[in-house]
């Protein structure tokens, strides 16, 4: 390990929890972009749908009835 990057993780481990689990998201995200891509991608999927359910162009099923289906299948 390098000395600057144990004094980041020095310094960081002197943040408060809060600070801790944002800088440890933030460090995950920075190696992660095309999955950053993916869930934005997801997050206009989910738009899209939330809105065509709105509209009523879309039907949906009851859960009891859609577990129970999943229970029948072999």
């Amino acid at each position: 390990m390098s000395a600057l990057l144990k004094q980041i993780e020095d310094q960081a481990r002197e943040l408060n929890i809060e600070d801790r689990a944002k800088l440890a998201e933030s460090m995950l995200e920075s190696l992660c972009s095309p999955l950053s891509e993916i869930e934005k991608a997801w997050a206009v999927e989910i738009e899209k749908r939330v809105a065509a359910f709105d509209q009523g162009e879309i039907s949906s099923y009851d859960a009891e009835e859609v577990f129970a289906a999943a229970r029948r299948i072999p």
